[in-house]
């Protein structure tokens, strides 16, 4: 495979769980991987896995795997000839993807010009409506004025949704059910979209009550080929983040399956995309799909989509950034079996899912057939405060939902982790309540059915996991000093140091 490429090296723009992930098809591909990492990854697993590894800066983003200039002085000194920039970060940075290019540097993602297109979600929205994909009502362009907005509003009819142009993630997104709430929640959302993102334009979308979040994973190549990898259903959200994703929706029909897909295509078509790409869809109780928007690099959870599929997103990306055309058609696509993705995050879900970083002093993954594990971090490894909380992905398949759902809370209850407090409980919650079970829920399934005294253990099993976490904790504290007193071989990899 590698003989076939342009380039023999990859320079992995990312850390944690989707650094591994890339690493491991680059290596599959024959390809050489370049690590960068802050200070606060000095140790991390994708550094050690890594061929070479290079220090970009202190821990905060900003000075670190947010400097594109700095990653490409990495990318030069160690021959890279192609980025992966794997989600988040610079992933969706026209500026840096337009830097790659000028460097002479393959950028593994689609063009500076389709990035900034789908990242203004206005313009997205304006070039969405030319390709006649289904859109909710709306403002077509942002609009500061807030009388003029609130007039707006009220011909949309509420609830309706104040939302950042620059936006993602639910930042500076407010939902306003009432005319006299109107200005305080417009100027919030404004004051969040500068904060965020630089940027406080902002738009009106109708609010739709109870809808499900379905998104479509497209891949399109250079010669102008596209295809849709089906759909991903993603209504298990807290804070309108996803927790839950299974693939493929338990609500679509084959005849709607097949119109969503023909949707996202377009949608691609309309910005000229190229790579690995997903459209973004709410799904609503009358049977309708709107365009949400489109994220223009690989998902979090591309894995369940693998499952389905048999494809390597990550390869297929490669390939596309080679210029080589995709090896099979729609014809050739079709879904086998059902795969569930649950997101381990160090959260205190009993404490409204707030972040937990802290030391893992177990961490010991499910294994079994139908099940994958993408992590960052093993047993002994700490969650950084600087960053995303995540842990891993864990992901299950098989030939059913219902046999994908028993999996897969069977795999989390064999999932150990102590020395933080995780989303493990509230992933189970959801495995076993009948609403997921049947397939009948919608992204208010948080609000509507979980509470944190669901999950409140009683006293015996409090006492119970306080000693547990104080043996493991004074069992590790043995483990490292041993270790720490025993000859370290060498590290595999070469690490350079860059100023910062």
């Amino acid at each position: 495979m590698s003989a076939a490429l342009s380039f023999d090296t990859v320079l992995i723009a990312n850390r944690g769980e989707i650094a591994v992930r890339v690493m491991r098809t680059c290596r599959e591909l024959g390809l050489r991987t370049v690590a960068v990492y802050s200070d606060a990854d000095e140790n991390a697993l994708h550094v050690r896995l890594a061929d070479e590894a290079v220090r970009l800066g202190p821990a905060p983003s900003a000075q670190s795997y947010l400097r594109g200039d700095l990653i490409l002085e990495a990318a030069r000194q160690t021959g890279a000839g192609a980025v992966h920039p794997g989600y988040g970060f610079l992933s969706e940075n026209a500026d840096f993807a337009r830097a790659c290019a000028e460097a002479g540097i393959t950028f593994i993602g689609p063009s500076p010009r389709a990035i900034e297109l789908m990242g203004d979600k206005t313009a997205a929205r304006a070039l969405m409506r030319e390709a006649d994909v289904p859109m909710a009502p709306g403002t077509p362009d942002a609009i500061g004025d807030v009388r003029e907005a609130n007039r707006i509003a009220g011909e949309i009819g509420y609830p309706v949704l104040v939302k950042a142009a620059a936006g993602g993630g639910g930042k500076g997104m407010r939902v306003v059910e009432r005319a006299e709430d109107f200005q305080a929640a417009f100027e919030m959302a404004q004051s969040e979209a500068r904060s965020a993102f630089g940027d406080d334009r902002v738009y009106l979308e109708k609010y739709l009550v109870g809808p499900r979040h379905i998104e479509i994973q497209i891949l399109a190549d250079t010669q102008g080929n596209v295809v849709h990898l089906f759909e991903r259903e993603c209504s298990i959200q807290r804070r309108h983040q996803k927790v839950v994703e299974e693939a493929p929706s338990a609500v679509l029909s084959e005849e709607l399956r097949q119109s969503m897909g023909a949707a996202a295509v377009a949608a691609a078509r309309a910005c000229d995309y190229v790579g690995a790409g997903t459209v973004e869809f709410l799904y609503d109780a009358d049977g309708q799909f709107y365009f949400l928007e489109m994220n223009t690099r690989l998902q979090v959870e591309h894995p369940v989509t693998e499952w389905i599929t048999g494809l390597d997103l990550v390869a297929e990306q490669i390939r596309i950034a080679n210029e080589q055309p995709l090896a099979f058609s729609q014809e050739d696509l079709s879904i086998t079996g059902h795969a569930i993705e649950c997101r381990v995050y160090a959260e205190d879900v009993m404490g409204g899912f707030l972040p937990d970083p802290g030391p893992l002093h177990r961490h010991r993954v499910p294994t079994g057939p139908g099940v994958r594990v993408d992590s960052g971090v093993g047993e002994g490894d700490r969650v950084p405060i600087h960053y995303d909380p995540m842990i891993s992905k864990l992901t299950t398949w098989a030939p059913t939902r219902d046999e994908a759902i028993a999996r897969m809370d069977r795999a989390l209850s064999e999932y150990e982790i102590v020395g933080v407090n995780t989303t493990l409980p509230f992933c189970r919650f959801v495995m076993s309540h009948g609403a997921f079970q049947e397939g009948e829920f919608d992204t208010g399934f948080v609000g509507k059915h979980f509470t944190a005294a669901t999950l409140a253990p009683s006293p015996q099993e409090e006492a119970i996991a306080a000693v547990a976490s104080l043996l493991t904790s004074q069992a590790s504290k043995t483990s490292s000093s041993i270790r720490e007193a025993e000859a370290t071989p060498p590290s595999r990899w070469r690490s350079r140091r860059t100023t910062s």
